[in-house]
């Protein structure tokens, strides 16, 4: 019933939906048997749910900035320097140009403590609602390309290089990959643990952007392949597999550290509420009320009365 709900609107492959789905669905086997029970008996809305936050994008006005963190507009080693705490920043900048700049590590802390109260108040709808949305932004802070403003390469000529990272490479070699991660571990310091994932995906903006330079010389960019009924423009897989392999793994090992991080920050909120018993909620099923509103967020996707940054194109 759920998934038919989530099969109301149409979906395109963006760390992408695709990686999305598939960091959220492969976090759940991070878990420790407390909370594998419950998050398993759940995981096609976990993995489904998983891209809610790209949805909310083109309905919350507020959503886009949390995506995000335009490490460059700010002074040099910004990813140093910055507050790591909400407050701290709001005073040193000012809340508006913080969201003008993207809030993305922030966020991620402020998702984590709603789902420690989830889990206290032992919500179940609200402990999955977060758990997917938190996969989400973990997600996206390794994703170098959240951390810049030249987020699809508008300012290097090379437009359509978001989705081609994020979305085109995972798809085409994701079967290569390995997702043996390991348990999920502890974290003493979430908010720092984000801060630390935002900086290292910030260091590799350059390679992001200067090998598909050098690899633009050597091949030709786009192709074209048949989808469903449709012939579509795309980076051509020649083109893939050779940006792929001068990335030398690091689609594979983001997309790893995102699965791990994501199963990390799910238990430390469980631990950092008393480790409540799960195994209570294992027969939970969604209201009414709750289905009710899982359609209307659907519905208002579908609409998209709000105008966000557009990197989602592969061609």
């Amino acid at each position: 019933m759920l998934f038919g709900l989530f099969c109301l609107i149409p979906m395109g492959f963006r760390w992408g939906f695709f990686a999305h789905k598939k960091i959220n669905r492969l976090a759940v086997f991070t878990l420790p048997p407390e909370m594998a029970g419950f998050f398993k008996k759940n995981i096609e809305y976990l993995t489904e749910a998983a891209v809610n936050p790209d949805r909310r994008r083109y309905a919350v006005a507020e959503e886009a900035p949390r995506h995000y963190i335009d490490l460059d507009d700010y002074e040099d080693s910004a990813v140093f320097k910055l507050p790591r705490y909400w407050n701290q920043a709001v005073e040193k900048y000012g809340e508006d140009s913080l969201q003008a700049k993207g809030i993305l590590p922030w966020h991620i802390y402020r998702v984590y403590l709603q789902l420690k109260e989830a889990f206290l108040i032992n919500d179940p709808d609200r402990i999955l609602r977060l758990s997917a949305d938190l996969g989400h932004y973990v997600a996206d802070a390794h994703v170098p390309l959240h951390t810049t403003k030249n987020y699809d390469g508008q300012l290097t000529n090379q437009v359509g290089i978001h989705g081609f990272w994020e979305s085109r490479l995972p798809e085409l070699f994701y079967e290569q990959y390995d997702f043996y991660v390991g348990p999920a571990t502890y974290l003493s310091n979430v908010q720092q643990t984000a801060w630390q994932i935002v900086a290292q995906s910030h260091l590799a903006v350059d390679s992001v952007l200067r090998f598909e330079q050098q690899v633009a010389k050597e091949a030709e960019r786009f192709s074209f392949e048949t989808k469903g009924k449709q012939t579509v423009k795309v980076y051509g897989q020649e083109y893939s597999q050779k940006y792929h392999r001068a990335l030398n793994g690091m689609v594979e090992r983001l997309f790893r550290n995102s699965i791990k991080q994501t199963g990390n920050i799910w238990y430390t909120a469980w631990v950092d509420a008393g480790q409540p018993d799960l195994k209570k909620l294992i027969e939970y099923k969604p209201t009414e009320e709750e289905i009710a509103k899982r359609k209307q967020e659907l519905l208002l996707w579908r609409e998209q009365t709000v105008k966000t940054r557009n990197h989602e194109s592969e061609n």
